[in-house]
């Protein structure tokens, strides 16, 4: 097993089993908030004592949020009979049975991961944008989310299980018991009971009115027969270029000019969708703060931008599967988005497109199936390139549909950039020494 994936499930929990959810990712966030509290006390402690420890690490704070749990420090029951003689009855944190050992560890190694995430950023060893010190998780402003591991007993029976107690649609939890799902699980089932993939960990967050279920599984590798097969190490053949753009959402050529793949017409839910966000928006700024009809409004806002990702992330599957099932060699240019981001006029059509996470999906996609994706500089010219005398026009424009060249070739801009992409491999082995 050596390949990570993710299965995504609505849950339709009871109104008790809400509670018990609401409860679980309160705890979460109050165990982050608790163990971000512990690195804040012990770092203004050590500018007194040089020699002061900090817990930075998972199960550094795993370890400290335990120890404390039990002191007065969180509190202390006090029960008084009738003839008015007080005992303490509980001493420590006394909601903390009614909650699963594994949401208050989880909350703390993620505590952990933020600090060091800021760490590795300040030094340098973190790639893209600045990391900040972690902050505290607000109730109003965080979504509420937990997460719990897959223990398995000493009889070998798994915490986390599917489809129990004759309920095909349903997954048992640790300490909260069976819940049903709305999707079939029957795929997760089967990979399950053949013994091709464990679950790790579940991921349980309210998003858009819903409580969602991320089941993190660590899978076989794919059947050979749906591998590419191996290549030479001297074959320069088989590339082939992607180009990403906005009028067709994708055309892919190879090295000698043959067109691959031409997808026009995506479905630009985003754009499609505007006028209902605007509606759904307004509506929103017209309640009340705190009422009830704002928080229903903010939840039929909410599931509205969902649909509108799953609609734009099913299409990009469907794109991707098509490349990576017929071509085991692709190259992608490496898109600055954020920087384009800051072009308001394209902004919202590039948003829509989803150029980062289609070159993700195509990544990992490829990866499971042995193939190579190659990433072209960021500075090659691909688009001003031509594919045909190598002459670089740096008169085009956008709004340049058609390229044309001094040598009479003539081609479809992103066609022509695309066989720009697929010789590039061939030209970095070409520079090498």
């Amino acid at each position: 097993m050596s390949r990570h994936t993710t299965f995504q499930f609505c849950l339709d929990p009871t109104v008790e089993q809400r509670r018990v959810l609401d409860r679980y990712a309160g705890a979460a966030r109050f165990a982050f908030n608790k163990s971000l509290d512990f690195v804040k006390a012990a770092l203004t402690q050590r500018e007194n004592d040089p020699d002061q420890q900090v817990p930075w690490t998972g199960f550094s704070l795993i370890n400290a949020f335990n120890a404390w749990k039990k002191t007065e420090a969180a509190g202390r029951v006090i029960r008084v009979d009738l003839l008015g003689v007080a005992e303490v009855e509980v001493t420590g944190l006394a909601w903390r049975s009614e909650v699963c050992q594994q949401v208050f560890e989880e909350a703390a190694v993620d505590c952990g991961r933020a600090l060091t995430a800021f760490s590795d950023s300040r030094s340098g060893k973190r790639k893209g944008r600045r990391v900040g010190f972690p902050r505290f998780k607000k109730k109003n402003s965080t979504t509420p989310s937990f997460r719990l591991r897959n223990k398995i007993s000493k009889s070998g029976c798994a915490g986390i299980r599917f489809g129990d107690n004759e309920i095909p649609r349903s997954v048992t939890l640790p300490c909260i018991g069976t819940v049903r799902v709305r999707e079939d699980t029957r795929r997760l089932r089967r990979l399950l009971g053949n013994g091709r993939a464990k679950v790790l960990y579940i991921t349980v967050s309210f998003r858009a009115g819903r409580w969602q279920l991320s089941v993190t599984t660590e899978a076989a590798d794919l059947h050979p027969a749906f591998h590419h097969r191996p290549r030479a190490a001297d074959d320069d053949s088989g590339w082939v270029g992607v180009d990403r753009g906005l009028s067709s959402f994708l055309v892919a050529a190879a090295a000698d000019g043959t067109d691959v793949a031409h997808v026009d017409n995506p479905p630009k839910p985003l754009a499609s969708g505007l006028r209902q966000q605007r509606r759904l928006a307004k509506s929103l700024s017209r309640k009340r703060k705190g009422s009830r009809n704002r928080k229903g409004a903010a939840a039929r806002l909410a599931r509205h931008h969902r649909r509108v990702a799953n609609i734009r992330r099913h299409f990009q599957h469907q794109v991707a599967n098509r490349l990576v099932k017929t071509h085991d060699r692709l190259v992608v240019e490496d898109l600055n988005v954020a920087g384009m981001l800051g072009n308001r006029c394209l902004a919202g059509a590039i948003s829509d497109a989803g150029w980062g996470d289609f070159g993700r999906i195509v990544r990992y996609k490829q990866r499971w199936r042995g193939g190579t994706v190659v990433t072209a500089d960021r500075w090659y010219a691909s688009s001003k390139r031509c594919s045909a005398c190598t002459r670089v026009n740096t008169e085009l424009t956008l709004s340049d549909r058609v390229f044309v060249c001094r040598c009479g070739f003539r081609a479809d801009r992103d066609h022509n950039a695309a066989v720009n992409l697929a010789v590039w491999p061939m030209l970095q082995r070409e520079a090498s020494p």
